[in-house]
């Protein structure tokens, strides 16, 4: 078996997430643990399918039937991160504020899930540079 497969994906996923608490640790002047999780800056789930789909066109080519499936998989995630997720975000924001004004205690739901344009690109050009970075690293 080849093990970049198995490497690419998890590497996209460490960096992305590493540059993800980088940059919210910057932007709130402090770690941001609490900040880890859906949503913000590149986006895991994109960077993650991304390398899969940059590594098999590198690997096998544009005409392979695997990077067909790829492409498919990555393009579900990319909507389900731009819209679906983003939709469930908003519900959020509005039950947050009927079960604040209700005065029952409750746990506040999450509000940011979803990822901008923006953060869905930037996870597809980290999946790709990541996918390419494993290529030139480990060649087979």
């Amino acid at each position: 078996m080849d093990y970049q497969y198995l490497i690419t994906p998890f590497c996209a996923w460490l960096v992305a997430g590493g540059l993800k608490f980088l940059i919210n640790s910057c932007r709130a002047r402090r770690l941001a643990f609490g900040l880890i999780g859906y949503g913000g800056l590149p986006s895991n789930h994109s960077a993650i399918v991304s390398s899969m789909a940059a590594l098999i066109a590198i690997r096998e080519g544009i005409s392979s039937s695997a990077f067909g499936v790829a492409v498919t998989l990555a393009f579900i995630v990319l909507l389900d991160a731009a819209s679906l997720r983003k939709q469930i975000g908003h519900q959020a924001i509005v039950v947050n504020q009927l079960v604040k004004h209700s005065g029952i205690e409750k746990t506040k739901l999450r509000e940011r899930i979803g990822h901008s344009k923006l953060e869905i690109m930037a996870g597809v050009i980290v999946g790709c540079a990541v996918a390419a970075g494993v290529t030139w690293s480990f060649p087979s």
